[in-house]
């Protein structure tokens, strides 16, 4: 697994940053969470940047320090929500590595979202105290205009909670499973 590289994307919420260093340990990979390591570089919070530097400095960041993760081996690199939609964030992924969505579905993604202000793109929802409508209506936006890159990943996990669920392990077979494709 050492000249591997996964990407992990999926809507806020979703689990990548949570999933992504378990995964990276049974797998042996290191682990990178893009926002995490860009709140590292500007020593700002993401909802920082949003405010002071708007979006469009935010996603340039975003891309040029996904270009440079995109050149180690081994790695898994929790993406933010939006990442696979700006740039050419989707074809450095792409050509780089394997792409693994992590699906929710808009209630349980309302649900983990509804009272979280450390999400520039929800924050001013919550600190309004909006109605689930309008929350809905943005989750259902942001989907719609993400859905046609994350339905091109290379593995699709529905992290939605179930009363069988799906272990890490099983995950990590899957992945593996990736991996092991001829292609």
């Amino acid at each position: 697994m050492k000249e591997k590289r996964i990407y992990l994307t999926g809507f806020m919420t979703s689990g990548k940053s949570t999933l992504g260093p378990i995964l990276a340990n049974v797998l042996g990979l290191e682990f990178f969470d893009l926002d995490r390591e860009i709140e590292k570089q500007e020593n700002l919070s993401v909802v920082e940047i949003f405010e002071q530097k708007g979006e469009t400095y935010f996603r340039e960041i975003e891309t040029n320090l996904l270009k440079k993760l995109a050149l180690r081996n081994g790695i898994i690199i929790s993406l933010g929500g939006g990442t696979i939609i700006h740039n050419d964030n989707f074809e450095t992924m792409k050509k780089s590595g394997k792409i693994i969505y992590l699906k929710v579905s808009p209630g349980n993604l309302y649900k983990r979202l509804k009272n979280k202000i450390d999400r520039p793109l929800f924050r001013d929802l919550v600190l309004d105290e909006n109605p689930q409508k309008d929350f809905m209506d943005r989750i259902k936006e942001l989907l719609d205009n993400r859905k046609v890159y994350y339905e091109k990943a290379d593995l699709t996990i529905n992290t939605d909670m179930s009363p069988i669920g799906i272990t890490v392990d099983k995950i990590a077979k899957k992945i593996l499973g990736l991996f092991n494709e001829k292609n």
